[in-house]
């Protein structure tokens, strides 16, 4: 599946969130949607999971609006990992892992032999069997993170949305998380992933999407989204940059300069 955003405003109130934002995400991508606190990622993310009602503008998915696809066929083809995603049911960790196969499910059925297969599966990929019959409120935050990524993955969807799926994650699962996410693209499902760390997006994305101020300040690969002007302008920050087996690494280092015309300006490295 393709999914096409096309001139997407959002507004809260008085507040412009989203300003005509474009993106298109195919098959066997995945996307590292970045930017700021407040930038208007999850709102997108929210637009393109056919959560949020974009004020202006319209999302196609195959060249077709939701409406004419319907609510259950395309629950069967997107998942959609919601940053604030709650477990705090009184389930255990596999049935919430099956809640990602209502789509498929007949009402008042139990749960088939492939609904059962890919929720096995799911629950190993994120690696959450060891764990399947505890109920979720008993959890560590991180845990249930990847209790709700199984979710999602049991859907096994064309095009998997994950708002930050790693926040609450130690270093390791972090690494797991990430390296899953980009197995997932290359079996061929499109990915988007919001994330904060400018280190991994870079590392396992094949393409960033800055949002600043509710537009598109930059969209291509990792090495010209993640140039100096447009992080100082997107964050604020100045970026020592680093390099292991290959592979750059970023770390925040000091905010930009601010002129007096309250402009920002890269500060020389000392």
């Amino acid at each position: 599946m393709r999914i096409d955003a096309r001139d997407i405003h959002v507004r809260f109130g008085d507040a412009q969130v989203l300003r005509g934002v474009a993106l298109a995400v195919g098959p066997g991508e995945m996307v590292g949607l970045i930017g700021a606190n407040g930038a208007g990622k999850s709102t997108l993310l929210r637009v393109l999971a056919g959560v949020q009602a974009p004020g202006e503008g319209a999302v196609l998915y195959d060249g077709r609006p939701s409406r004419a696809i319907g609510e259950r066929e395309l629950a069967r083809r997107v998942a959609f990992l919601a940053q604030d995603g709650e477990a705090l049911w009184p389930l255990s960790v596999a049935a919430v892992v099956a809640l990602g196969r209502l789509p498929y499910r007949r009402p008042f059925a139990g749960l088939s032999a492939a609904d059962r297969a890919a929720v096995g599966r799911a629950m190993g990929a994120a690696e959450v069997k060891p764990f399947r019959e505890r109920v979720v409120g008993t959890l560590s935050g991180g845990e249930r993170m990847r209790v709700l990524l199984a979710r999602a993955l049991a859907v096994e969807g064309d095009i998997l949305l994950a708002d930050e799926p790693i926040a609450a994650l130690d270093p390791l699962h972090q690494l797991q998380v990430m390296a899953l996410l980009r197995a997932t693209a290359r079996r061929g499902a499109g990915v988007v992933v919001v994330l904060h760390d400018l280190t991994l997006a870079a590392r396992f994305c094949g393409r960033l999407v800055l949002l600043s101020g509710g537009r598109v300040l930059a969209d291509g690969p990792a090495e010209a989204v993640l140039a100096d002007a447009n992080v100082a302008e997107a964050y604020g920050v100045t970026l020592a940059r680093g390099e292991r087996a290959g592979e750059t690494y970023l770390l925040p280092w000091e905010p930009v300069a601010v002129g007096c015309h309250g402009h920002a300006h890269i500060r020389e490295e000392r």
